[in-house]
């Protein structure tokens, strides 16, 4: 790349903030949906319907015209949909979702990314809410982040579970662990998808949320299959488990974390035990178009959510599988044409047998 290249390219990362706010803010004005309404209104009209003036519609409207979401008539000064028009409105929906969780959980959090880098913690949630800890942590007393982190998780699990659990095998008769289970969706997933005469799921995790889990279970009518059990995955893993299920938590760890908790399920399992591990992952060559992951969650992990951790390479995850005692059996990556266009995340399924 030349110099002159490599300045443009400095350009497109200085307006990055500047567009996104731009396009969302058409959005949170209702400027987009006055003109799904009545194409052609003038900035005029617009500002009269939005409560703006028109002179800042007409601004703003500029860059959506640049990129086609949006089209100027300059003989009536009218503006109508583009490109904007033939997006389904669920698609609509699911792309604001993680604009919001952009917008409330990132914008304000990355001004201390470097400092976030520096200390290992996420710096951000401190000056901002004055709290110590990590955004899964934050979510419970901070109703604002709590709204847009749940929304856009309900919609990313609703769309990746049933993908898992399409390439994880669970004999029949199994006892199950979900790993950091959480209030039990995943136990009341994995029983619900993979059923089975005799199979037991039991949600593993930290003790206070144990009430919450088992009103799940009874709300969906699994409690007779699925149970709890509380503790520190830093500490222990219940044994007893045929196969260990460790969804979205690897993760949010850098490697000595990381291989503490594959370490202790290794501990967990008899020699021949299975573990299925869904992470997102970036490709080895992190050039190629589909390590788009790559361009949100480092900044994401460690100014935002936990100060550390990350996915990582395919390659990675098989070292550190294998440093902890298994051996990997098999690899499942979703096909990037498989999901929406404009989602980041390319999970995977790595599944694993204890060996040690």
């Amino acid at each position: 790349m030349t110099a002159e290249a490599t300045l443009a390219r400095f350009r497109e990362y200085m307006v990055g903030p500047a567009r996104f706010m731009n396009l969302l803010s058409c959005f949170e004005l209702g400027i987009i949906d006055k003109l799904r309404e009545n194409p052609g209104m003038t900035a005029v009209e617009i500002g009269d319907a939005v409560g703006a003036k028109p002179d800042a519609v007409e601004q703003l409207l500029h860059l959506l015209v640049k990129e086609s979401f949006v089209s100027y008539d300059a003989g009536s000064g009218g503006y109508s949909l583009d490109a904007l028009a033939g997006v389904a409105k669920a698609d609509i929906e699911r792309v604001l979702t993680f604009m919001d969780l952009v917008k409330v959980t990132m914008l304000r959090q990355l001004f201390y990314l470097s400092d976030s880098v520096r200390t290992g913690t996420v710096v951000g949630l401190k000056e901002l809410y004055g709290f110590e800890g990590t955004l899964f942590d934050a979510v419970a007393e901070h109703q604002d982040l709590r709204e847009t982190w749940a929304t856009s998780m309900d919609l990313g699990t609703a769309r990746v579970d049933p993908w898992f659990f399409e390439n994880v095998d669970i004999p029949s008769g199994s006892r199950v662990l979900d790993l950091a289970g959480n209030t039990g969706l995943g136990a009341i997933n994995t029983y619900q998808l993979k059923a089975s005469p005799g199979l037991r799921v039991v949600t593993f995790d930290m003790p206070e949320k144990e009430n919450e889990c088992l009103a799940n279970f009874r709300a969906h009518g699994v409690e007779e299959h699925c149970s709890f059990i509380g503790g520190d995955v830093f500490q222990e893993v219940p044994k007893g488990f045929d196969v260990v299920l460790i969804k979205h938590f690897v993760t949010l760890f850098d490697k000595s974390d990381a291989c503490k908790i594959l370490a202790n399920v290794n501990k967990s399992l008899d020699v021949g035990g299975q573990v299925n591990v869904l992470v997102p992952v970036y490709q080895d060559n992190v050039r190629d178009f589909d390590s788009r992951s790559v361009d949100f969650y480092p900044v994401f992990f460690l100014g935002c959510a936990m100060g550390q951790g990350g996915p990582q390479k395919l390659s990675t995850y098989r070292s550190w599988l294998e440093e902890c005692g298994f051996e990997m059996t098999k690899v499942t990556v979703e096909d990037p044409a498989a999901i929406p266009p404009d989602a980041f995340p390319l999970q995977a399924v790595l599944c694993a047998t204890k060996t040690a």
